[in-house]
Formats: structure tokens, sequence, C-alpha cells
């Protein structure tokens, strides 16, 4: 998950007549099946409605196999994104039922918190299970709650790697992010470190957050990028061109703020109806919608509470139609 600072320049299946109550208990006696394969036969007993050909996984950079719903750790840290949650236990009970379940990509940044984010992920579940991928991000310092001041400075970006590897007790980042691109700094700068850190072995892959396809495309000049994460939900498109682009070379799109933040998505009555019409809540509604919106979306929702984690999930198994999910579609513009 990302956060919501200044820019600088599937559910029930429809129709099986099932309580969400009821379904959500199957789900959990599945635990982690759900999202590592094992949803087949659950749907399979409870819905004959058809689903787009998108597969449940997708490859980062092409050799990171990851559930396409994943897990956004930003809301487990303190108020205001800012330090020790008030109940450290249930922010550890969080990540590790996420793991449970099945989801096998975490994301985090160093700014959130700002460290706690990835000294709690590495409390909770170090040593790692096999496959899991933790994504995190740097260069965006925060010099108090609430502050988010992008640094793009190379020697800042290195020192940023160095520091999340200690943290979070790896050898290499799997996935490492730009947070933000810095205005004060060329774009080729800051990436020039990153690709330093690349060939030193303590990156994997290298993403990038809230970017133009012209943005992407210069950063692919300096090195291969495999991700970009922007703002992007069932009523917030803006960064639909860039969705596209991602589409179009093959690049995993992780939506932060999926469901719309801390404002949700409640309040709007025509998707609230639709959601009721599924047996499910609108934030599985929405995050169906997005999995069900192009192949290479990557919802990271982001949640403090183990309830609202295991509703999220839910929502990788809703299964409707075109017809169903193009009404969905309608009923959001209209809202």
């Amino acid at each position: 998950m990302s956060d919501n600072f200044p820019e600088p320049r599937h559910e029930e299946p429809a129709g099986n007549g099932l309580t969400r109550r009821t379904f959500l208990g199957m789900i959990l006696a599945a635990g982690g099946t759900l999202l590592a394969g094992g949803s087949t036969k659950i749907l399979a007993a409870t819905s004959a409605s058809t689903s787009p050909s998108t597969s449940s996984t997708w490859r980062l950079g092409g050799d990171l196999l990851v559930h396409r719903l994943g897990f956004g750790a930003m809301r487990l840290t303190g108020e205001g994104i800012w330090g020790w949650p008030a109940d450290r236990n249930n922010a550890l009970k969080v990540l590790r039922r996420a793991v449970e379940l099945g989801v096998n990509l975490i994301d985090t940044a160093d700014a959130y918190g700002p460290e706690v984010d990835e000294l709690l992920i590495a409390e909770a579940l170090y040593p790692y299970p096999k496959g899991l991928v933790i994504a995190t991000k740097g260069g965006t310092t925060r010099p108090g709650p609430g502050q988010w001041v992008p640094n793009g400075r190379p020697q800042y970006l290195k020192g940023c790697v160095d520091k999340s590897l200690k943290r979070l007790r790896l050898e290499r980042i799997e996935l490492y992010q730009l947070h933000r691109i810095d205005p004060k700094v060329s774009l080729e700068e800051s990436l020039g470190a990153l690709k330093e850190m690349e060939g030193a072995g303590k990156i994997r892959h290298v993403g990038l957050s809230e970017v133009t396809p012209e943005e992407i495309a210069r950063a692919r000049k300096v090195l291969p990028i495999v991700s970009v994460q922007n703002q992007y939900n069932i009523n917030n498109r803006k960064w639909e061109r860039t969705l596209v682009y991602c589409e179009k070379e093959g690049l995993g799109f992780m939506p932060w703020s999926p469901i719309g933040g801390s404002r949700g998505l409640r309040e709007r009555e025509p998707l609230e109806a639709a959601a009721r019409d599924n047996h499910a809540t609108v934030a599985q509604l929405a995050l169906a919608w997005l999995l069900h919106r192009s192949p290479v979306m990557l919802p990271i929702p982001g949640t403090s509470s183990v309830a609202h984690l295991e509703e999220n999930v839910a929502a990788a198994t809703i299964s409707l139609t075109s017809a169903e999910w193009q009404k969905i579609d309608a009923l959001a513009n209209q809202a």
C-alpha cells in the first residue's frame, strides 16, 4: 500500500444463496489454500457462473510468482502512519494471518512508521516462508507526522536500500520501488543508484510509484522496470493511461488505495446494492472488480484488522459473468 500525500510535480459468487457469514466460514476452513490454488473446489461447489480467463497469479519480472491479491502493510503502524501501533501483537497477528491465507506479496516502505512497518514484518514472519515476496520502497522522508518529502538523491537511496535490508533481515530485496520521483533530482540519477544496488545483488527487481507512461519509458532506458504502484480503484481511474501501458508492456500494476483508502466506498449506494445482490461487501466487490479489470492488476489492500483481512482475501473467489461485471462498472460510473 502506498500513502496519500501530495504529488511532487473476488467475494461470494452471484446467485448461490449463501450468506456472507457462511461463505466466509467455508473460506477460513480452507485456510491458505484459498490463494494458493485450492479455491477451485469451493467455487465449483457454490457457483456455475463464469469468470474471465485471467490467472490468479502473476510473474513479477518473469520469475517471481505471486498471487494477484496481495497485502499492503502500511496501516499496521501508528495513527497517521507514524510510530508503533497501539496493539503491536495485533499487527503481528494480521501479518501472520495474511500468510496463512496464502498471500505471498506484502507491500511496505521505509517511510511507514517510519521504519516501523519493515521491523514489524521481520518480527512477525522471519524466517520467511519460501516464495514470500516483500516489496518495499524508498525515496520519501518523514520529517514528522503527516509529512512526506521526496528525496531521490543517489547516496540517500543507496543508504535506504542497505537500511531496509537490515530491518527486514534480508540479503536481497525482491522488489524495490522508488516511492516518488524527486522533482529536485533527475529520474535517471535516482534510478542509477538503484541500478548500482541491483548490480551489487542487493535488489532483484525495481518498480516505480505514481508515474506516467512517459516516465516509465524514461526509467526503462536506465534499467528494467517490472511494476508500477499508482492510486487506482473502481471510483478513481486517474491513472488509466498508466494501467493500459502496463498491460501493453507486461508490467505488474499494484493499485494502492484499491478500495478508496480511509474514506472507503461504502457511501456509494449503487455499489452497495450490487454488493448485497452478490452477498458481498462493497470492499470485496471493489477488489474483485480490480482483479477482473486486468490480468496485470495486483491489488494490495491494507488493514489492521484480522476480520477485514479475511474478508478482503475472500474477494479473490468472486466469479461473475462479463455482463454482470459490465453492470457493476456502469453503476460505479453513475455514482
